[in-house]
């Protein structure tokens, strides 16, 4: 699964990454402000096609509200959406065939059960930092006042399965033209995972576990005992 993010990029890292236009942000800052711990029904970045077909920045809230859903809460369970069943579900069908987005993020976390003991928090990105984005998809806004999305998860790859059974679907750049091509593309995106040798992870501090917590320091290597943190 995936339940916390990262995203660190600065407007012009942005801008030349997803090749965005100043049409929606045109007195963009040098850098937005940097988030180490975004977390469930909070708003950050994604980017999705507009009308006149480009690539567009907005900010989406994180967490699926389907036209049937009856209450905002409903959004904190469709924070993923599984790539297995993602093309039939209800939930996610409509949004599979007609609202793809890319959700921007450089890092995240997953949770790791220890023996005896409260699970240790693990962050993880593509190794050197390199790009990538979650394939996700979002919905016209329903209950909010903002439209909202969700991450697609697929089946760990070996470096994530040591840590947890499920990951985000991470898509490179070479990919991200497929995702927002047609359904058939989509479908064979959902195929490939990224690979186990393309991902580095190590243990943090549990701080990470409050969203009230941000900083640097939520991604630092834990230097210390488990129990320390």
């Amino acid at each position: 699964m995936c339940g916390r993010f990262t995203n660190r990029y600065s407007w012009r890292e942005l801008k030349e990454l997803y090749e965005l236009s100043d049409t929606l942000y045109p007195q963009a800052p040098s850098n937005f402000e940097p988030r180490y711990n975004i977390a469930p029904t909070q708003t950050t970045f994604v980017v999705r096609l507009g009308f006149d077909g480009a690539r567009e920045l907005v900010q989406l809230r994180w967490g699926l509200l389907p036209v049937w859903a009856k209450s905002l809460q409903e959004g904190a369970r469709m924070i993923n959406a599984r790539c297995e069943t993602v093309a039939t579900s209800r939930a996610y069908k409509e949004a599979f065939f007609s609202r793809p987005c890319l959700v921007v993020a450089d890092g995240f976390y997953e949770w790791a059960s220890v023996r005896d003991g409260p699970k240790q928090p693990y962050f993880l990105q593509r190794k050197n930092a390199a790009p990538f984005a979650f394939a996700g998809l979002w919905e016209k806004r329903h209950l909010s006042d903002e439209d909202t999305f969700t991450i697609i998860t697929c089946a760990a790859n070996r470096t994530v399965a040591a840590v947890h059974d499920r990951m985000p679907l991470m898509l490179t750049p070479r990919d991200w033209a497929a995702w927002f091509d047609s359904p058939k593309a989509r479908l064979a995106c959902l195929s490939r995972p990224l690979p186990a040798e393309d991902i580095e992870m190590w243990p943090v501090g549990r701080a990470v576990g409050s969203p009230k917590n941000q900083g640097p320091s939520l991604i630092a290597p834990l230097r210390h005992s488990a129990g320390d943190a």
